[in-house]
């Protein structure tokens, strides 16, 4: 497998084990969102890196989070608890703590996606987009301080919603290309992390801000280097509570994640 020793990713996401089932690590500034909050996607990250450590099988096929309290840096406990360890598959969970609180826990089954087989049919396609290089990147032209989490990935759009302008055109589906910024290619858990590493797309609906509740990401296979064709949508927001579905493509038109998660609008 790639060797990924050396990246921000991998440093910010490691965890310390102290205990049996029990790891340590301090959650880094370098993931806030446009809402200065710590991202959902890393705080699963962290987890799930944590957890792959209870499994004799090396990635991760799925992970359900649910969000109960705002995540912000500073020291913070893991605690894993294996439920079954099969032929194909392993199921754990996880819970982190922040000040003695609980703020996330997650399910995550994982397996080896080098030896699955089986009948295969996919009726979707990858986004239709130009080169990374003839498109632009939407922070050029941001006209607010940038978060943190901006600074970890580069996003490539063939065409810029208005949001990023501050004038949202009422945009509810998004595509563009994605990837981590310092060269680090993307395994399962980098993906976990990347269905949420950008704004969401109710955001050109004149949203202000939103927070997960729950975060549920499907892992297809492993990706072949290079930049990521995504696809984000939301179809419904109703009483505050808004759906956001994500697709991630890898460089050779493969389906490599699918995420669903479920937010509420905040101010």
């Amino acid at each position: 497998m790639t060797t990924t020793a050396g990246f921000v990713f991998d440093s910010d996401t490691a965890s310390e084990r102290v205990g049996e089932h029990e790891f340590a690590l301090t959650l880094s500034d370098r993931w806030t969102t446009f809402i200065s909050t710590t991202n959902g996607g890393y705080l699963l990250a962290t987890c799930l890196q944590a957890l792959r450590h209870e499994f004799p099988h090396p990635d991760l096929l799925s992970a359900s989070a649910h969000f109960l309290r705002p995540g912000g840096p500073g020291p913070a406990r893991i605690t894993t608890e294996v439920a079954r360890v099969g032929r194909r598959t392993a199921t754990g969970q996880a819970s982190m703590l922040r000040d003695g609180k609980e703020i996330l826990r997650v399910l995550a089954t994982f397996t080896d996606l080098a030896a699955a087989e089986g009948p295969t049919l996919v009726n979707g396609k990858p986004p239709a987009l130009p080169a990374p290089q003839d498109c632009v990147d939407p922070f050029a032209e941001y006209p607010r301080q940038r978060p943190t989490i901006s600074e970890r990935t580069e996003t490539r759009m063939a065409e810029v919603p208005g949001f990023w302008r501050g004038s949202p055109g009422g945009a509810t589906t998004v595509e563009f290309w994605m990837r981590l910024a310092d060269g680090r290619e993307a395994d399962p858990i980098a993906l976990a992390f990347l269905v949420d590493a950008v704004a969401p797309v109710v955001f050109d609906l004149g949203i202000p801000g939103s927070s997960t509740i729950e975060l549920t990401v499907h892992i297809r296979a492993r990706p072949a280097p290079g930049w990521l064709a995504c696809r984000v949508t939301t179809n419904y927001l109703m009483d505050g509570f808004h759906e956001e579905d994500f697709e991630i493509w890898d460089s050779t038109g493969t389906l490599v994640a699918q995420s669903r998660q479920l937010a509420i609008v905040s101010t």
